[in-house]
């Protein structure tokens, strides 16, 4: 399905993105990933071989997705896509319900999950604006940011990054539209990452996102349940769609997660 393919992943060295690179790799594409620790790279080098470039960096840092655009054309010759995945919680800085939410933690989180996308998808399309040529991006939100969970996870920075990835990548996709740049976003639920680890050792939790996401048993998802979508969006088959988003979430953003 991605044959040829050159494709940068913006946190592609552990969960979502590390299973993606794997996906991406077997669809008969070349990958350069991007991750924020030593170790995580190298972990990622020896599981992914040679059909993939490493690349350390913080995507909060204006430089890193540019220098990841820049190597993957250097290395691979050029590139057709990007999936931005990097993100996560703002707990630990203070994101949490509006009325405990410190400003550190508002501004943090939105950093985090916003701006360092705003910087990889900049990049990306700059480098294809002066190529003169189209490309796919495909931005990782999350069903709360447009479907909460007031209960369990009730970080309301959090949600409103992933909500305005949402009219951010439809405002995009609308704009670059003539240049055959599109923009699509893949929103999951609970998933089964190292950002998840809280809900994951609750065992409340679990058993709410057993009724929440009723699907295939009412489990939780894992990053591999993401793979044919982000496979598919990237791929040439998907060269008519953009400015979509696409639910991989169990059923959670149908289901009222009581019990029956």
């Amino acid at each position: 399905m991605l044959s040829g393919k050159c494709i940068v992943i913006i946190g592609g060295t552990s969960g979502i993105g590390l299973s993606a690179a794997k996906a991406f790799i077997g669809e008969g594409a070349r990958v350069l990933s991007v991750g924020p620790d030593a170790e995580g790279c190298r972990r990622a080098e020896e599981i992914l071989g040679t059909e993939a470039s490493v690349l350390q960096g913080d995507a909060r840092e204006e430089q890193t997705a540019e220098a990841a655009v820049d190597r993957c054309a250097a290395q691979f010759g050029t590139v057709d896509a990007l999936y931005h995945i990097a993100g996560g919680s703002g707990r630990k800085w203070g994101d949490g319900p509006l009325h405990e939410c410190t400003l550190d933690g508002w501004n943090k989180t939105l950093e985090l999950n916003l701006s360092s996308l705003m910087l990889s998808n900049r990049a990306v399309i700059r480098y294809w604006r002066q190529a003169e040529r189209g490309g796919a991006i495909l931005n990782l939100g999350s069903v709360l940011g447009f479907s909460p969970s007031s209960r369990f996870f009730s970080t309301h920075a959090y949600a409103t990054a992933k909500s305005a990835i949402i009219g951010f990548s439809k405002s995009i996709a609308a704009y670059y539209a003539p240049d055959n740049i599109r923009v699509n976003v893949l929103a999951p639920a609970l998933t089964d990452t190292p950002m998840a680890r809280r809900a994951m050792e609750d065992p409340e939790i679990v058993a709410f996102g057993s009724r929440k996401q009723p699907l295939d048993g009412g489990r939780i998802g894992t990053p591999a349940d993401l793979d044919g979508a982000a496979c598919f969006l990237l791929s040439d088959q998907a060269c008519f769609v953009t400015a979509q988003v696409l639910a991989v979430d169990g059923g959670w953003s149908v289901s009222e997660g009581i019990e029956r």
